[in-house]
């Protein structure tokens, strides 16, 4: 069943054109890389789908409801919740504190504390953290807090832009066994943004590659991983 459709989106930045006529589908629990060089429309894609940035023409849907026009926070209570590149954790914040700000739109205390205490059972060095500051976390430990604030909204849909940026290759392959278990054991769907197509296609199911504002490469992750050449033609080393 469908979770979320954009149909022929636009999206401009002042007068210049970032996305053109992008179209893309997402299934219940499915995993899906949005891939792309830097420029290609990938964060702004995700920008639309959560409300930041404002859709020109087309329309995106969620469980059959048009999002077009809502704000931020209402498109979060309907259960799309984002991880933004870079993280944009508060650092001077603790760990608790942080967590419980990615629930702020939930009233539900005992599923709160089930949840936090999930995220702990994820990422077990914030619960050794918990009293710390955000600011003074490694970039991995804000990433696994990030990801994990974003997890406090309890979404159907988690959106994540460039989650292994600036990460070493061991965090990145934890952080993305992290990822797939959330979406096994609690059923969210994943929309991965990244750079790196290798990390992206192995781990998703289904993959879409941007240029120029447009999906022009779409198919099954194992049919873009053997379609070397495809992927080199747009994305180039990250391939």
């Amino acid at each position: 069943m469908t979770l979320l459709n954009l149909t022929n989106v636009e999206a401009n930045y002042g007068a210049v054109r970032a996305l053109r006529g992008v179209s893309l589908a997402i299934e219940e629990g499915a995993v899906v890389a949005l891939l792309g060089a830097n420029g290609a429309g990938k964060s702004t894609t995700l920008k639309c789908i959560s409300g930041v940035v404002e859709v020109r023409t087309g329309a995106i849907e969620f469980q059959g409801r048009r999002l077009n026009g809502l704000s931020p926070e209402q498109i979060v209570k309907l259960g799309i919740a984002q991880v933004p590149e870079g993280r944009k954790i508060f650092k001077d914040l603790t760990v608790l504190e942080n967590l419980r700000m990615g629930a702020y739109l939930r009233s539900d205390r005992k599923e709160i504390t089930r949840d936090l205490e999930f995220v702990y059972s994820l990422f077990p060095r914030l619960t050794q953290r918990a009293g710390q500051r955000g600011g003074a976390l490694s970039g991995g430990e804000q990433q696994m807090l990030a990801i994990g604030r974003a997890f406090m909204a309890r979404p159907k849909l988690l959106l994540l832009d460039e989650p292994s940026l600036g990460l070493a290759p061991l965090i990145v392959s934890s952080i993305f066994e992290t990822l797939l278990s959330i979406n096994r054991e609690q059923g969210t769907a994943l929309l991965v943004v990244e750079q790196n197509a290798r990390i992206a296609l192995k781990n998703a199911r289904f993959g879409y590659v941007m240029q120029l504002g447009r999906i022009v490469v779409k198919g099954p992750s194992e049919k873009l991983r053997a379609e070397r050449e495809v992927l080199d033609s747009y994305l180039g080393t990250q391939s």
